[in-house]
């Protein structure tokens, strides 16, 4: 059985990229929230907006895999 991830550097890095990963995830939100007329959250969760709900997710999902291919890369 290989230990490859228990190396305290790789486990480190792991821990570094999974952050940087969640904070560049984070301010895309931000700055997408921003630049819509609404406010996303405010619409999503208090007037039960289905449709940008599931836009919102699909953007999600393609910043998530842009920034871990670029993490990874």
């Amino acid at each position: 059985m290989d230990m490859e991830w228990m190396r305290p550097g790789a486990f480190l890095g792991s821990i570094v990229f999974a952050l940087m990963g969640v904070i560049i995830f984070w301010l895309s939100f931000m700055i997408i929230d921003k630049l819509t007329p609404y406010k996303l959250w405010e619409e999503i969760i208090e007037k039960q907006n289905v449709a940008l709900a599931l836009v919102v997710a699909a953007m999600s999902l393609g910043i998530c895999i842009i920034v871990a291919a670029a993490i990874h890369g």
